[in-house]
């Protein structure tokens, strides 16, 4: 990509943005004639300001802010969105806002770089919530056609301030206003530290400035000072795990974009099926695969929600796959593990297990039965009030009765499940579930007792994902087993009086299986 005429020497200082300092300088050709400059800043019809309504998921996010609010009184709380990324020298990669960010504020794909939220405790209890960001410059500005970072001529058309208030339901102001805001912290200021390090290297500093200033102002000139921040600092750390927490039940804007998320993965799905012949023919057949399930993401959705693994034959018995450069071959299984992100950043993470002819061989479904298996007799023990730990433990009784049955283990399957053996695990050492929402896996700073050891309610929603993996060079199977890996993977919600697979539409059973493969062949 390079739209510059690198054999033009005239430059302007105005042509490279102050974030991208250094990264472009000696190649600018931006004319800086006034002439030029007058003459691009005329001539252009008026703008469209008439201002959206609120979008479905302002009045959630308000909920949520609200929750926040009452778990932080009189407390100044901070949440960026975070800045694009340096993918290389002057191009960056795709801007995804921080995910709390897009919890509280309902801004997804459209959301601005650099964005942030502030919190601002206002008299007795509750908070003002203002988000801050770049509004566009107008026209008669060199950023407008000078700056390739933001400027309109070069990413397209950005909103006001204005039509961001109406579109999320919340105040707004400029991004220089926030200078303010950084003015005003004092010590008990809290920032999520994760979400843009520039922000939070300036929070830092203000709250050591402020606890300085305050003890010289109350002649604690003699005593020593010591005020540090970052890392655990423990009170930002109850931001992250608060913010995080809440998103442990979705509402019904949430589980609503997660069942959209889910119907556009198993479209994506089908069409990996209908590209087999062309699959099958590329060396690096799983990239491929990888780029018909992307192709989907993009058009029913904002991305892909995590690096797709589309792994075939041996490859499946790695657990993350991401390289995807290995052929495709018929008697061979898939493991496709992909899911689509929508604009609203509410992803989908589905995986099938699939035979690239269409028909499993005899050991392939003996061990796909034995996934499949593990898997409903997990999502049998889901329901209020069960234990998160317990799905797993549901899953893993089956694993270690199957691996055992076929002579794999050095004991039974019974001694296998005490804590101090777990022989099976060799065969499947990831966990059965993850919370799944904004973020792959959701939730992630969650305390253990609100995670792991966490009672279940209804409106969250995880992940039952067994499997089983015989590394090619696995000597404890036999033969015919090596290189056989398999997972089984669906989204789980919660109800009222027990659980729902929403992705149980997308073919599981190894008849169904079969079926969804050879009919899009046919189609």
């Amino acid at each position: 990509m390079d739209t510059s005429d690198t054999s033009t020497t005239e430059t302007t200082a105005a042509a490279t943005s102050a974030d991208e300092s250094g990264r472009n300088a000696n190649r600018s050709t931006t004319p800086g004639s006034e002439g030029f400059k007058d003459f691009i800043s005329n001539g252009w019809a008026a703008r469209d300001e008439a201002l959206p309504s609120a979008r479905e998921q302002a009045s959630f996010a308000a909920a949520r802010r609200s929750a926040v609010s009452a778990a932080f009184p009189g407390i100044r709380l901070v949440i960026p969105a975070g800045d694009m990324k340096q993918r290389a020298n002057d191009t960056d990669y795709p801007y995804r806002a921080h995910s709390a960010f897009a919890h509280l504020t309902g801004w997804g794909s459209d959301s601005e770089p650099g964005a942030v939220l502030v919190l601002e405790p206002e008299g007795g209890e509750g908070h003002v919530a203002t988000v801050y960001f770049r509004e566009r410059a107008g026209r008669d500005s060199e950023e407008f056609y000078a700056n390739p970072a933001i400027g309109e001529f070069w990413i397209g058309a950005r909103p006001s301030l204005e039509h961001v208030s109406a579109d999320l339901a919340i105040g707004t102001r400029g991004l220089d206003e926030f200078d303010a805001v950084v003015g005003r912290v004092d010590t008990s200021t809290l920032v999520l530290r994760e979400a843009d390090a520039a922000i939070t290297e300036r929070i830092d500093h203000a709250r050591i400035r402020f606890a300085a200033e305050e003890a010289l102002s109350t002649n604690a000139q003699d005593a020593p000072f010591s005020l540090e921040f970052g890392g655990d600092h423990e009170p930002d750390a109850d931001l992250a795990r608060v913010l995080s927490e809440l998103r442990l039940v979705k509402d019904a804007f949430e589980l609503g974009e997660m069942r959209a998320a889910v119907d556009a993965t198993k479209r994506g799905f089908t069409e990996v099926f209908e590209e087999l012949p062309r699959i099958t023919s590329e060396v690096r057949g799983e990239r491929v695969i990888e780029g018909v399930f992307a192709t989907r993401a993009r058009l029913d959705g904002n991305d892909v929600g995590y690096g797709s693994i589309a792994a075939a034959g041996p490859h499946a018995t790695i657990l993350h796959w991401t390289r995807n450069d290995g052929p495709v071959v018929p008697g061979d299984l898939v493991l496709l593990d992909a899911g689509v992100e929508m604009d609203s950043y509410y992803t989908a993470d589905i995986t099938r297990t699939f035979p690239v002819n269409g028909t499993f061989s005899d050991v392939q479904r003996q061990v796909y039965e034995a996934v499949l298996e593990a898997a409903d007799a997990a999502f049998a023990v889901v329901r209020p009030g069960a234990i998160f730990r317990e799905v797993h433990a549901a899953a893993m009784a089956v694993i270690a009765r199957r691996t055992a049955e076929w002579g794999f283990l050095p004991v039974s399957a019974e001694e296998s499940l005490q804590p101090e053996n777990q022989f099976h695990r060799r065969y499947m050492v990831h966990g059965t579930s993850h919370h799944l929402g904004l973020d792959v896996h959701d939730c992630a700073q969650a305390r253990r007792e609100m995670y792991m050891d966490g009672v279940l309610e209804a409106g969250m929603v995880f992940t039952i994902e067994p499997g089983l993996y015989f590394q090619p060079d696995d000597l404890t199977v036999p033969a015919e087993f090596r290189g056989i890996g398999v997972r089984i993977e669906d989204d789980i919600v919660v109800t009222a009086d027990g659980a729902e697979n929403l992705s149980a539409g997308i073919p599981r059973t190894v008849a169904e299986v079969e079926a969804w493969v050879q009919g899009a062949q046919r189609a």
